[in-house]
């Protein structure tokens, strides 16, 4: 690996790593765009910024740290003019954005293209902001790229309870005693640092990519903010130095388009995968719980077939463990699920098997399916929490008797232990585990 290669890997690195974390407090603020018009905004400083510096010293316009500063000046104010629009309530932010966003650029191209036409200037290297040119960073940028990441951190990490205090819940920082309008103003600054510092890398129009696409891919692989910010801040690096080092591996690629590119498959992949958030474990956890509820309403099946063909004791006695029939002697046929419950041959097929494998029920020489002292348990607990529920409707809901059942079928399923005493507690329902009469026929 070349020494340019070395220097522009560490530069694109920090300033991923960097987009990462503070796209992170933008984008739970809803805000992430906030960059775009920012990286917009800032090239008519630019264009401004070597006129002036071209006046007083010809042939210096080209200084970065003073294009970087005009950029900077122009980025702020592009986004306190978009704050000012908003504040006259009559504009939506959206179209804020887009009007702030398109003048400035506007004014960027014109300024640009004067330069260009001036005998004394040239916009060649100026032009470089739009798109990016990663390989041209030398060490004086990168250590200037570094400084700017280094304090961005710094205050990002200093004050990462307040800034997630208002990207939560600003009218709470507000009642806490906190300065909500200078914390919102730093954090705006630090995107504006950022976006400034990276259009010599990805450019003003890809560097919004990385203030966004980290942050939002590491929303799918964690629910809580501080490790969704080290992730943010890892996959904005990572994708940032896998882009320069196929850049620089492939001489026709841009390293700014295939940063962008790295962090979308990124992307991608955390959307699929991510174990918070991600559609392939969403779909698992679905199917598991459809899976489980299927189960649960096979056993409830099971036990009120046996309820209403044998008599189980005296009216409530029928738990395992009180007096009444082993129900784990008495038969079940497949047809008589399927009379009693209307479900397709399929579903009882499958209900069935996935009983048996799971010990709930065994199947029989004799074509019957029988409980196994496992499957009375988690069956008389089932038909416990769903009658116990229909009671809370019919008493507190005002629910017919004759449609309870439906509507206790679609809620019965995520009663948690606490729900259930809770209902024991309002029923005046002893807890000694016993199931309820059935309150409708």
């Amino acid at each position: 690996m070349s020494y340019n290669t070395r220097i522009v890997l560490l530069g694109t690195f920090l300033l991923g790593m960097c987009s990462g974390v503070v796209g992170a407090f933008m984008l739970l603020r809803k805000k992430a765009l906030v960059g775009d018009v920012a990286s917009h905004a800032a090239l008519p400083g630019i264009g401004i910024s070597y006129l002036v510096v071209e006046a007083f010293s010809p042939g210096a316009g080209k200084s970065l740290p003073w294009l970087l500063f005009g950029a900077s000046l122009s980025a702020t104010a592009g986004v306190m003019v978009t704050n000012l629009i908003q504040k006259t309530r009559l504009i939506k932010e959206d179209a804020a954005l887009g009007i702030v966003l398109s003048l400035f650029f506007g004014a960027g191209i014109v300024l640009l293209t004067i330069i260009q036409g001036m005998r004394t200037g040239s916009a060649a290297g100026l032009s470089d902001f739009i798109f990016g040119k990663a390989a041209s960073m030398t060490s004086i940028d990168v250590s200037l790229i570094a400084a700017a990441s280094a304090i961005v951190l710094l205050v990002c990490f200093a004050l990462f309870k307040e800034f997630a205090v208002l990207s939560f819940d600003e009218e709470y920082a507000a009642a806490l005693g906190w300065p909500v309008k200078l914390l919102d103003l730093l954090l705006t600054g630090l995107v504006v640092g950022v976006t400034v510092i990276g259009m010599q890398s990805v450019g003003l129009l890809l560097v919004v990519a990385l203030l966004i696409i980290p942050p939002t891919a590491a929303r799918f692989w964690s629910n809580r903010l501080g490790p969704m910010v080290l992730i943010a801040g890892a996959i904005g690096g990572i994708s940032s130095s896998i882009g320069v080092l196929l850049s620089a591996s492939v001489k026709q690629l841009a390293a700014g388009p295939i940063i962008v590119l790295v962090g979308s498959l990124a992307f991608g992949l955390s959307l699929l995968f991510g174990t918070a958030r991600g559609t392939y474990w969403q779909f698992w956890r679905q199917r598991t719980a459809s899976r489980r509820k299927g189960q649960l309403d096979l056993l409830r099946a099971c036990f009120e077939e046996l309820e209403g063909r044998f008599p189980l004791g005296e009216a409530g006695a029928t738990h395992p463990n009180q007096d009444g029939p082993d129900l784990t002697a008495l038969p079940l046929t497949r047809d008589s699920l399927i009379a009693a419950r209307g479900w397709s041959s399929g579903r009882v097929d499958e209900l069935l098997k996935s009983a048996i494998q799971e010990g709930w029920l065994r199947h029989g020489s004799d074509d019957q399916y029988r409980f196994t002292n496992s499957g009375v348990r988690l069956a008389a607990r089932a038909v416990r929490n769903h009658r116990l529920w229909e009671l809370y409707l019919i008493h507190f809901a005002d629910i017919a008797p004759n449609r309870v059942d439906r509507e206790a079928d679609l809620i019965e399923h995520v009663l948690e232990p606490g729900l259930v005493e809770q209902l024991e507690r309002l029923l005046k329902h002893d807890r000694s585990g016993e199931v309820p009469v059935s309150p409708h026929p």
